[in-house]
């Protein structure tokens, strides 16, 4: 007898369900399509050759996981079941008549409801974005691209969920950091291919692989093989043996993989360096360790420190010059700029020949220290749009002088060790002044800020949270290193156990600053001649030690005392300082401090007292004025007319 149309139906419904109800207890997925290689008993690590389209996350999951889920709702749907319609079937066709013939206090419960349901879900996704954010990150920049690297060389499907067979840690760049790779049991494909696409992806160096190719559970750890050693102080064996025979143009920084010494040479690799760091990213123990070291050798130290207190080690330190207020660094610059001037003109007298076989003839080195680039810069432009008077140039004359001590070059011997949280070119002053930094060191970076500063080192290694773990970048080649930890006291020690240990540190700067307008003009004057010297102050204070230390020609024999000599017939008579000519700045802190208020009194009397002296001369954009004719107005002057008028 043959087979109706509903006969049919009736047969493959009942197939249907059979097959249904056997899917459901053996854990397989219920529209019978296998799409990863998960077992009863085992997950799955990859999905099936052929497969389209999404795979759901439940795909992954071993069966008895499937079963478990599906029995624990079941049962659950069933026991609520069972005791709304059989226990407590009488309130439950209550409250059911109750909602059909008066609604609307349901709909109005339905309405409040939803909306607290609602907000509780808006609250709860934005905190689940935040509390996740990080992995979301960590899985877009590595372990998608280390898939997306490795599935074709490993025969798998590229909709694999790479969780399911990269397990990397988001601290894998940590010392004892593991990643595992699950790899397919077939084995048929080259290890090497492999390995080499891992260190790639990842930026790893100095890593061993151990493979387990036996068994189903075959898999690849990968590990450091050669770390940096977790912590370097002075104290550790060795470590002063090691500074001690350093270069003097290349101090220590720290230690690589496997004890490697790493070091920046100012004269060979880079006369600058960058240090980009966040907050409590380790930058003033950076600066420490390099600068004690340059000092110890000999090299006079301009510490440029706007916040005042990073680097106390250095206070009173022979041949260091501690700048704190905005004003002291804007003039320290602009005579830094001038002093190498004076050096490139010397150079420029002395051969080639020479220079290169006795660079200390153009003087001895000088490193500037610029803590908070992004800070100090915008305080200088601050600073000069405050003093800058009628005439004078917008631009900054102490941010055009560091831009022209960057692209000096080594020859003159003038190093910037520059510190920014964000060197981003309009920090620095440009991209042309970020592009004389051939060495930088980062600290604690993003990926953005590796891209900015050093995008010619490719893959990015991940960034270590390690307490002193930097990448020291030279010569498009980022090496991972410990740096050398030394606290003030032991940066303080060494800096002092050096050459300026034997007072050969020369005279030091006038104390009292050089008016703004001078420094402007001997800023911009092509022939600045050397700095005059000036007596030397006590080790213990600070230094401002430059000029003549150096100067090629030997100083005159010092007088006998006990000598007698015959004084001069005519005596020249002594210069009358009240034919002095001068700018309203040195006038004001030389001669006027004791009579006139403040330095904007005396500009507003210039510009609104008619009896205020007219200028004699003019030297560039400043004018001049007679000493004794400021004098004789400030003594007969109103006093109205001293009022800080703003």
């Amino acid at each position: 007898m043959a087979q109706t149309k509903f006969d049919k139906q009736v047969e493959e419904t009942a197939e249907s369900v059979a097959f249904g109800i056997g899917r459901f207890l053996a854990g397989r997925p219920m529209d019978g399509e296998r799409k990863t290689n998960a077992t009863f008993w085992r997950k799955g690590t990859r999905v099936l050759p052929k497969v389209e389209g999404k795979v759901s996350r439940s795909s992954y999951r071993a069966g008895w996981q499937r079963l478990t889920f599906r029995v624990s709702g079941l049962a659950a749907t069933g026991g609520a079941g069972y005791w709304s319609l059989w226990e407590n079937q009488d309130s439950t066709f209550a409250t059911a008549r109750d909602v059909w013939e008066n609604p609307d206090p349901a709909i109005a419960a339905a309405e409040s409801g939803g909306i607290a349901v609602a907000s509780a879900a808006a609250v709860g996704g934005v905190a689940y974005g935040l509390l996740t954010r990080k992995r979301r990150e960590f899985m877009r920049e590595w372990v998608t691209p280390l898939h997306e690297a490795l599935a074709v060389p490993l025969g798998m499907s590229e909709l694999t969920d790479p969780r399911r067979y990269l397990h990397v840690p988001r601290d894998f760049s940590d010392d004892d950091a593991q990643i595992r790779i699950d790899v397919p049991t077939h084995m048929r494909f080259n290890e090497d291919l492999v390995a080499d696409l891992i260190v790639k992806k990842l930026a790893l160096e100095n890593v061993s692989f151990t493979w387990r190719r036996a068994g189903k559970d075959t898999h690849v750890i990968v590990k450091k093989r050669k770390a940096p050693p977790k912590k370097l102080s002075l104290s550790d064996p060795g470590v002063r043996e090691i500074l001690a025979k350093m270069p003097e143009s290349a101090p220590l920084i720290g230690l690589g993989s496997g004890k490697k010494k790493v070091s920046v040479d100012l004269d060979a690799d880079s006369p600058h360096v960058l240090i980009s760091a966040g907050t409590g990213g380790g930058k003033s123990t950076i600066l420490r360790c390099i600068t004690c070291q340059f000092i110890h050798n000999g090299a006079l130290a301009f510490v440029l420190d706007f916040k005042r207190i990073s680097h106390t080690w250095a206070r009173g330190v022979p041949g260091v010059t501690y700048c704190r207020d905005i004003g002291e660094i804007h003039d320290a610059l602009v005579r830094l700029a001038q002093e190498g001037r004076r050096r490139l003109s010397l150079a420029e007298d002395l051969a080639d020949d020479v220079l290169e076989k006795e660079p200390w003839r153009v003087g001895p080195r000088i490193v500037i220290l610029l803590e908070e680039v992004n800070a100090t810069m915008a305080q200088l432009k601050r600073y000069w749009a405050k003093i800058r008077e009628s005439g004078d140039p917008k631009t900054s004359p102490a941010i055009d002088a560091l831009a022209e001590i960057l692209f000096m070059g080594r020859q003159v011997r003038l190093h910037v060790l520059l510190v920014a949280q964000s060197a981003t070119a309009q920090a620095v002053g440009g991209p042309a002044m970020r592009e004389n930094f051939s060495t930088r060191i980062l600290v604690r970076y993003t990926l953005n800020a590796w891209r900015m500063l050093v995008p010619e080192v490719s893959p990015i290694p991940m960034a270590s949270e390690h307490p002193g773990r930097v990448q020291v970048v030279t010569r498009g080649r980022a090496q991972e290193t410990q740096v050398l930890n030394l606290s003030n006291a032991e940066a303080r020690e060494w800096a002092m156990s050096g050459v300026h240990a034997k007072g050969t540190t020369g005279p030091a700067l006038q104390k009292t600053p050089a008016p703004a307008a001078d420094l402007l003009t001997d800023a911009w004057n092509t022939s600045a001649s050397e700095l005059p010297p000036a007596p030397i102050t006590d080790p213990a204070a600070d230094q401002d030690v430059l000029a003549d230390a150096w100067s090629l020609t030997p100083p005159a024999p010092a007088a006998d005392p006990g000598a007698t000599g015959t004084p001069p017939a005519n005596p020249a008579p002594a210069a009358d300082p009240d034919g002095a000519v001068v700018g309203l700045r040195e006038a004001y802190e030389q001669h006027l401090a004791d009579i006139v208020a403040s330095l904007k009194a005396l500009r507003w009397a210039r510009q609104n007292d008619p009896d205020f002296p007219g200028p004699v001369d003019k030297r560039g954009a400043e004018f001049l004025y007679r000493v004794g004719d400021l004098k004789k107005w400030a003594r007969n002057r109103p006093r109205a007319g001293t009022a800080d008028s703003g």
